[in-house]
This record gives structure tokens, C-alpha cells and sequence, in this order.
């Protein structure tokens, strides 16, 4: 997008606010779709969880796209958003059983990461097709908190439970359509990917009626100009043919699956925020912002990068600063960048602020979060209201008649 596209949006509609291009949307789902071109059987869900406001979901059905989804609240806004059930995969983690029926009844498939609810579920329900998520233990991602796939992880069944997880499968005789794993965000090293592609087809192989094999996703993308990012083309290239080989030694086709989020969205988001306060201290110049960790909280969660631009004065001297927010305590978006001159009241823009960004947003020190806009076609288009104080409030209930203010003794002037 142009900056004074940007600049209009900030203008129209105030900072901070969140920007979605859909056209680098859809040119990310193309991409990935031509780079696995040579499997008969693709299926790319796209992961609610990355950016889950109905406009954008609508827009991923528009282009063909399932939904990949971790809670039952994703799994209603899928079907609000007009995608079919069987388009929509359930994949929590540690949810209850209760929710997984409720999954069940309205249709969507159903994946599985833990012994004893497949158990559970198993009993109950026998002739629901589920899947599996295994835990391969390859450590893949580019930070701790987002590694799902070691050994240490909550997320999956170990590979060394495969025998535990047969005999629930042949004593519940349930039908087992699919088989998933998930290793991590942020993956750069293809072959690590690959390595962890072998153990599932090991994986598979135990059982005869499987519909697709699901490799979860975690594609890295760039976070500034010439930054590294994962090969999707080669990755499609190798991961497809052996697929297809697999799929030759499992006796018929079946469908390969991606959960992508970040790879779709993350890139096409911007988030505007105007500066308030210039401020020099003995070391350093501060750019203070109207927003903080509220509504951006990736780099303090687990040291997101975000490239910052002032779109305001884009070829002013280049200057160094520190971006921080208005939340009081320790709230940094960004040290030390070098950044075009920053003056009191210039929008900045955050890049790459379409992936787990509005949708780990808060009311944190009370403050409302901030309105989503989608760029399409040359136009932008509304498709989430910034809060106001009684969006604080509505759901709170005041309990006034249980205290009363304590009176205080006039003071003599």
C-alpha cells in the first residue's frame, strides 16, 4: 500500500488503527497454492487464530481456503462467515470434552492431541471420523514460545505413544481420517520441516482409512526488506513429490493439508499509530505513541520484530529511536531503529501487523482497542469499530448498592 493511502485511513477512520491489504492476501494464497501444484489433493486451511474479524474469513473462503480452528468460538465464526462444516477443522489443545461434542454436532472434522480424551471420545463416540495430532519431537521455530513441537511440548501425542494410541484405536474401533502435526513459527530450514514430514508418513502408515495428512504450517516471512524467509517454492517442490510418493505406497491419493496464518495475513497488515511525545533523556530519544502492548503486545510477548516507518515524513533525516507505548510499566515496540526524523504528531507505521496482532489485543490499563480497517480494491472498508467506554463497561456489573462513599470531613480553608 502507499503511504498516503495510509495516511488517508489514519485521517478517516483515527490512529491507532489496523490496516488489511487484500490483495497481498490473495497473492499469498496463490503463492502457496502454485508452489504445491503438483499434489492432485491440496487443501490450505487458513488459521482463524491468526486474524479472525468475519470480513477477512469471508474473504478466505472467497478464495477456495478451509479454516483451521482452536477454539468453538473460531468454529462459529467460521460457519457465520458462510464456510461449510466439512471445510472447517477443529484442532484445540487441553479443551474439554464437552467442547469437542459440541464441535462434533455442528459438523466441522474433529482433531485430536491427547490419549485420554481420544479415549473418551473414542467410546462415545466411535464412527466419528477423527484426526490425530502427533507430536513428531523435532524443535523447529524461531523462538521458545512459539517451538510447539519438541518433546517438552503440551501440544500432540508423542510419537513413542503410537503404541498406546493403536490399542485405543482398535479397542474403541473409531475411525481415524487424519493425521496432523504442528512443529513451530517462524520455520526457515526446510529440511528440518522434511525431517519431521518423514515421521508422520511412518505415522500414517498404522492406519488403512485415512482422507489427508495434515503438516500443519509455521512458514516463516520476511519482517524487513532482504530479510530470510522459508523457500516455499522448494518446499513445494520436495514435500509434493514425496508426498505423491507416499501417497503411491499408501495404495490411493490423499489430501495434503496446511493450517496457514502468518504466511497469508501477516504481511498484508499495518498497524498506524500517532506519535504523542518526543522525548530525550540522557541516552536516548523516545517516540512515544498512542497505543502500547494493548494493542501490539508480539514484541514484548516473545521479541517480535516489526519494521517502523514514519510515513508522515518517510524522507527526513534518519535519526535513531525508541519506540514505546503509553501502558504504564515497560513497553517497547522497537530500540534504538533508525527511523526517519519522528515529530510530535506523525503516524508511524508497523509492518507485517496482520498475523497475531489485533487478536491478542486487550483492554489493558482500560484503554479501547483500536478499529480494523480492510483495503480492497482501492477502497477501505470498515470492518471492526474502535471501542468506546461503554464497550469497557458492558459487560460488568455494578454492584453500587453494596457501598456507599465514605464521607469525608470538610477541610477549612
Amino acid at each position: 500500500m502507499k503511504h498516503a493511502d495510509l495516511l488517508n485511513i489514519a485521517d478517516e477512520f483515527g490512529a491507532p488503527v489496523y490496516v488489511y491489504d487484500t490483495e497481498k492476501i490473495t497473492s499469498q494464497f496463490k503463492r502457496l497454492t502454485k508452489a504445491f501444484s503438483s499434489v492432485p489433493n491440496l487443501k490450505l486451511n487458513y488459521a482463524a487464530k491468526a486474524l479472525s474479524n468475519l470480513s477477512i474469513l469471508r474473504l478466505m473462503n472467497s478464495l477456495g481456503s478451509g479454516l483451521d480452528t482452536v477454539s468453538i468460538q473460531e468454529v462459529r465464526l467460521g460457519l457465520l462467515a458462510g464456510f461449510s462444516p466439512e471445510d472447517i477443522i477443529y484442532t484445540p489443545n487441553g479443551v474439554s470434552l464437552e467442547e469437542i461434542e459440541e464441535a462434533t454436532r455442528l459438523g466441522v472434522k474433529i482433531n485430536i492431541d491427547n490419549l485420554s480424551i481420544l479415549e473418551q471420545f473414542g467410546t462415545r463416540h466411535p464412527h466419528v471420523p477423527v484426526c490425530i495430532r502427533i507430536n513428531p519431537h523435532v524443535m523447529a521455530g524461531g523462538n521458545t514460545k512459539i517451538s510447539v513441537g519438541h518433546i517438552d511440548s503440551k501440544f500432540g501425542i508423542s510419537i513413542h505413544q503410537i503404541p498406546h494410541l493403536l490399542r485405543i484405536v482398535e479397542l474403541t474401533k473409531m475411525n481415524i481420517n487424519g493425521i496432523h502435526m504442528h512443529t513451530g513459527s517462524d520455520i526457515l530450514d526446510i529440511e528440518v520441516f522434511l525431517y519431521a514430514s518423514e515421521i508422520l508418513f511412518e505415522t500414517a502408515k498404522h492406519f488403512e482409512d485415512l482422507e489427508f495428512i495434515d503438516f500443519g504450517s509455521g512458514f516463516k516471512v520476511p519482517y524487513k526488506s532482504g530479510d530470510i524467509q522459508t523457500n516455499i517454492e522448494e518446499l513445494g517442490q520436495k514435500l509434493g513429490s514425496r508426498f505423491n510418493a507416499f501417497c503411491k505406497e499408501y495404495g490411493r491419493d490423499l489430501t495434503l493439508a496446511f493450517e496457514p496464518g502468518k504466511f497469508l495475513v501477516s504481511e498484508a497488515g499495518y498497524f498506524l499509530a500517532r506519535v504523542n511525545v518526543v522525548k530525550q533523556t540522557t541516552s536516548t530519544v523516545f517516540a512515544s505513541v498512542d497505543s502500547g502492548f494493548n494493542h501490539l503486545i508480539r514484541p514484548m510477548l516473545y521479541g517480535a520484530s516489526h519494521e517502523i516507518i514514519n510515513i508522515s515524513n518517510p524522507e527526513g533525516r534518519e535519526r535513531y529511536y525508541s519506540v514505546v507505548g503509553y501502558i504504564c510499566e515497560t513497553d517497547t515496540f522497537g530500540s534504538n531503529r533508525r527511523i526517519s526524523e519522528i515529530r510530535e504528531g506523525d503516524i508511524l507505521c508497523f509492518r507485517n501487523a496482520g498475523a497475531y496482532c489485533f487478536t491478542m489485543s486487550s483492554n489493558y490499563n482500560s484503554r479501547y482497542r483500536p478499529a480494523e480497517v480492510m483495503w480492497h480494491k482501492g477502497k477501505a472498508h470498515l470492518i471492526t469499530k474502535r471501542e468506546t467506554f461503554e464497550d469497557i463497561i458492558r459487560n460488568q456489573v455494578d454492584q453500587a448498592e453494596l457501598f456507599q462513599p465514605v464521607k469525608r470531613k470538610a477541610v477549612a480553608k
